[in-house]
């Protein structure tokens, strides 16, 4: 009897789990598919709005088709200036670009929304006495986790949809004193956590030279949309490379200040209470005079009184214009992370034409002091052409590599093990398959980090230690990586110094642009960016080439820049195979608060190289 009692026990029990089991599997399959078709409601809602804003525009009539071509073609400062004569108006401008974004998105998918009022905003300003503004007239694309009054700023997330933004991020605040028209908002990766760009909810954005590969992220809706020429200034956030990345990805410019010289009031963030790697806002546009504008728009007494916390440095042009030659250093690989040739040969590419131009290894104001001292106009002569002879810039290497990258960066930036984005942002959504493999790294217990370490040491070392880095495991660990990080910046800083430099040239990423498949497995290759983040550097990309015939067969070869011998090596080879023709960036840096200075060195290379 006491048998069949303990058997029906253990088949009740059986049974409990079981009906559990079922009961969770019915949940889960239930506010699987109530996200599902929450997400694919706000898809077709914004498609339906931004079909409705193409029909409102596109038109058969040739005179005005020409004129939008004239219009999509004009650099920043014409468009401008025609914008303030009244030689163009601010609805025809802005009807130009709705009909060139609203139909590149119909092949890239950059776009996630229309932003309402952009029509009746122009409208006003035509109608408007003054034309004061920088950017009066100008249509700016925004990205999807910036705050515009009444829009949702999702981050790919159902979470956010029924909660549109109450006011106006303090960045579009400023632009719209200063005349620009936000017209569109842009793409992003799920919780911003990749340099691939797809979410549930507007789903994947591809690369507008080849759709088979990404545009990169998290501003990848961003970077598509300004290389396909439907937006001419957007304005994105730089956690870690997210504005250079997909600048460099699309072939047009991107820039990141120092955190602070612009305001992030209204800014959504992944990982909101991050220290140590520091984002900022940051442009994108289609060449280094839009963001100069773009900065010198911002940097003015308005931002200063909406976001105190702002460093009230307004945009020094002298410096941007500045004509002294500089001291200039460069690298073309770090050794935690390999470079194909076609990024490492367009550092060379740009370091030869900044030597022939001028830029030296011997401090700027020497030719200057040479110029003005008291020698014959032949002994001058001599002095500059020996001067020129011995013009090279400065290599440089970035101390404690390994260190730097495997162990600080990493620490700091997944210093919650990844439960923010867990636990805030991703619980109850349906994750995005672009991002699978980076969330499971970023929430991996210590003892699995510490078996797989141990397992891949001596194959992939590598890899092995930015999978067996120590989690924190109290304030007082993190407060210790603070105090590490600040101890870095100094001693870089003084390198900086030792070197004599006035600002750096080095790759902008590992690649040229990737598939999305590889993104998440490749998050070593934004060592180039995230760098800059760490030190709170400026920083920003311009191109300066394409991918040609000669890189593509070098990577048969074996000839990667590379010094860790580790899986790198594999998935580098495997997503830059068939890039040929894809443009390649540079990266340019400058120290803090040196803004202008880092554009001035990014306008030098645009025109030396000029695609």
């Amino acid at each position: 009897m006491g048998s069949v009692n303990s058997t029906a026990a253990v088949l009740s029990v059986l049974a409990g789990v079981l009906t559990c089991y079922v009961s969770m599997k019915v949940y889960e399959r239930h506010w699987q598919a109530a996200v599902r078709k929450k997400a694919l409601k706000k898809r077709e809602e914004s498609r339906r709005a931004l079909r409705d804003v193409q029909r409102s525009v596109v038109t058969d009539d040739q005179p005005t088709a020409a004129r939008r071509r004239k219009i999509l073609s004009l650099p920043i400062p014409e468009l401008s200036q025609q914008l303030k004569d009244g030689q163009l108006s601010a609805v025809h401008v802005l009807q130009a670009f709705q009909e060139k974004a609203t139909l590149e998105n119909e092949r890239l998918n950059c776009l996630t929304e229309p932003v309402p009022d952009a029509l009746a905003r122009a409208k006003d300003l035509d109608a408007g006495d003054g034309k004061r503004g920088l950017l009066h007239g100008v249509p700016v694309s925004i990205k999807d986790n910036i705050n515009i009054k009444g829009m949702a700023s999702t981050m790919g997330v159902t979470k956010h949809l029924d909660a549109p933004a109450e006011e106006d991020a303090v960045i579009v605040q400023v632009l719209k004193k200063q005349g620009a028209v936000p017209f569109v908002k842009t793409n992003v990766p799920q919780a911003l956590l990749s340099f691939a760009c797809s979410n549930p909810v507007f789903g994947e954005t591809v690369n507008p030279a080849d759709p088979a590969r990404t545009p990169g992220g998290s501003s990848g809706g961003e970077g598509a949309l300004i290389g396909s020429g439907g937006s001419i200034l957007g304005v994105g956030s730089d956690g870690a490379g997210s504005v250079r990345i997909p600048a460099h990805f699309c072939g047009v410019c991107g820039f990141k200040p120092t955190a602070h010289r612009i305001s992030e009031k209204g800014f959504k963030s992944s990982s909101p209470g991050e220290q140590g790697v520091v984002p900022a806002p940051g442009l994108l546009a289609r060449d280094v005079d839009c963001l100069a504008l773009g900065m010198k728009a911002l940097l003015v007494p308005d931002m200063f009184h909406l976001d105190p916390q702002v460093v009230p440095i307004p945009f020094r042009q002298e410096m941007y214009e500045d004509k002294k030659p500089m001291r200039i250093g460069y690298f073309t690989a770090l050794e935690a992370c390999p470079t194909t040739p076609s990024m490492g040969r367009a550092v060379i590419m740009a370091k030869e034409a900044l030597e022939k131009a001028g830029h030296t290894a011997v401090q700027g104001s020497l030719l200057a002091d040479y110029r003005g001292a008291n020698m014959s106009r032949l002994s001058r002569f001599v002095v500059f052409l020996v001067l020129l002879l011995r013009q090279k810039l400065v290599a440089f290497d970035p101390p404690d590599q390994l260190y730097v990258i495997a162990d600080l960066v990493v620490k700091l930036i997944n210093a919650d093990c990844g439960q923010t984005s867990k636990t805030k942002w991703l619980k109850g959504e349906i994750m995005d398959d672009r991002i699978k493999t980076l969330v499971i790294v970023m929430t991996m217990p210590n003892y699995l980090r510490k078996i797989f370490g141990f397992l891949l040491k001596p194959i992939w070392p590598y890899t092995s230690r930015l999978l067996s880095y120590r989690l924190l495991g109290s304030i007082f660990d993190l407060w210790q990586r603070l105090v590490e990080r600040e101890e870095y910046v100094q001693t870089f800083l003084a390198e900086w110094r030792g070197a004599k430099l006035d600002a750096l040239l080095c790759p902008a990423f590992s690649t040229p642009a990737c598939k999305p498949e590889d993104a998440s497995r490749l998050i070593t290759a934004a060592n180039y960016t995230v760098l800059f983040n760490l030190l709170n550097f400026p920083a920003g990309v311009v191109p300066v080439t394409t991918v040609t015939e000669e890189d593509d067969s070098r990577l048969d070869n074996n000839l990667l820049v590379d010094t860790s011998g580790d899986i790198n090596h594999h998935l580098i080879r495997k997503t830059t195979k068939g890039a040929v023709g894809l443009l390649v960036a540079v990266q340019c840096v400058a120290l803090p608060w040196q803004e202008e200075r880092c554009l001035r060195l990014m306008k030098e290379v645009e025109t030396l190289c000029g695609l």
